[in-house]
């Protein structure tokens, strides 16, 4: 059951990744209009979290570098569940 639970998350972590550089990429083109569907959505799942890192680094000079940290975040995070999958799998 633990083995399940670690798993799951660390897939979450993974897709949300994912659509955290997606996110990102679709910043790049100015003509996105983030009030409209698919992008309001992915603005409300991903933003929240990009804000918790943008309270910490304002952008610089027009440059938003939150990212960067919130990448290094998430990669911690998938880093030490990768153990406990490892862990539970064995049944310890």
């Amino acid at each position: 059951m633990a083995f399940i639970i670690v798993d799951t998350v660390g897939k979450f972590l993974q897709i949300y990744s994912i659509l955290l550089i997606i996110r990102i990429l679709l910043t790049w083109f100015p003509t996105v209009d983030w009030y409209k569907q698919p992008f309001a959505t992915l603005s409300q799942v991903t933003d929240p979290y990009l804000n918790l890192f943008r309270s910490i680094i304002p952008p610089l000079g027009g440059m938003d570098f939150s990212p960067i940290l919130a990448f290094l975040a998430l990669n911690l995070l998938q880093s030490a569940i990768l153990p406990l999958a490892a862990r539970a799998s064995m049944g310890f």
